[in-house]
């Protein structure tokens, strides 16, 4: 099942790319792995995949002990402050990252380890009050801010849109933080690139990547419904 699952995800970001001129080299698919047990991570590993992304600290910890070690982790859900240390040594990219204090425990950390650490500025494009994120307004004062931290390095933008019935409703949003990020990438911020644009999930990633997404976050389209139970 997961290897028809991930064909047919396969086969929409083909299509998406096609209608708008795209090369699939262009985008990243992360799967959505939270709450799913590593068997079956396995299993879409071995169908070749390796950009893995996670909401939680302690399921990367867990998982990624269990797991082979060429795999991508992407830490894709908020982020507590008091737990990066636990991933800052070997996480990929850190997406969630929406205020100053957050991005400077990254770099206090990082230092520590040695390391660079990727990270994109979570935008909380359509102003939801049940999402995190920085608003749109505020977000080139954060990436300035967070521009000075040595071992801290934006690489891009990412949000999560509004649950939608009908994906087409989420195109004004992804238009929306595409443009910001050509107009941070416009001011030529020193440690600043806007080279990843994070958006699109298993609902509406065919809307996202027409809009320029590089990378999407597909859980459900790969690994069928969430138990949250377990």
């Amino acid at each position: 099942m997961l290897q028809e699952n991930l064909n047919q995800v396969e086969k929409n970001i083909q299509s998406a790319c096609d209608k708008v001129g795209r090369k699939r080299e262009e985008v990243t698919l992360i799967a959505v792995s939270k709450t799913k047990p590593v068997n079956m991570l396995s299993e879409v590993y071995n169908c070749g995949i390796r950009d893995f992304g996670e909401n939680k600290v302690q399921e990367i910890c867990e998982k990624r002990e269990q797991l082979p070690e060429d795999i991508h982790w992407h830490m894709i859900g908020h982020l507590q402050r008091n737990k990066v240390k636990y991933i800052v040594s070997d996480v990929t990219l850190i997406h969630s990252v929406d205020t100053y204090r957050l991005a400077e425990e990254i770099n206090i950390q990082a230092k520590k380890v040695h390391r660079i650490v990727p990270i994109l500025i979570e935008v909380n494009i359509a102003g939801e009050t049940t999402k995190f994120g920085i608003s749109k307004e505020e977000t080139l004062q954060l990436v300035e801010e967070v521009a000075k931290l040595e071992n801290v390095r934006i690489q891009g933008l990412m949000t999560i849109a509004p649950f939608v019935n009908d994906p087409e409703e989420n195109r004004l949003y992804f238009k929306k933080i595409k443009e910001l990020s050509v107009d941070i990438a416009k001011e030529n911020i020193d440690n600043v690139s806007m080279d990843i644009l994070s958006m699109g999930m298993t609902g509406d990633y065919m809307v996202a990547i027409e809009e320029g997404a590089t990378m999407v976050r597909v859980g459900t389209g790969i690994f069928g419904a969430r138990d949250y139970n377990k």
